[in-house]
């Protein structure tokens, strides 16, 4: 699996997941919006952990930037 995240991407989703969980521990997302919320929360901070996102595949969407003389 190839890396197609690039570092403020990560960071971006960090921030959002942080954000998301401070909803929930506040409570202030109720129903299923709380529930959206807590599915994508994780979801966000495994992609970052891992800099791959799944969704960018079909679309061969990457932000990471491209490296000088780097292989393909």
């Amino acid at each position: 699996m190839k890396t197609n995240m690039g570092t403020l991407d990560r960071t971006i989703r960090v921030v959002l997941a942080a954000i998301i969980a401070i909803l929930l521990l506040a409570k202030l997302a109720h129903g299923t919006l709380a529930v959206i919320l807590g599915i994508v929360g994780p979801i966000f901070l495994i992609t970052a952990a891992l800099g791959f996102c799944p969704l960018y595949v079909p679309f061969k969407i990457s932000t990471r930037k491209k490296q000088d003389g780097a292989a393909k």
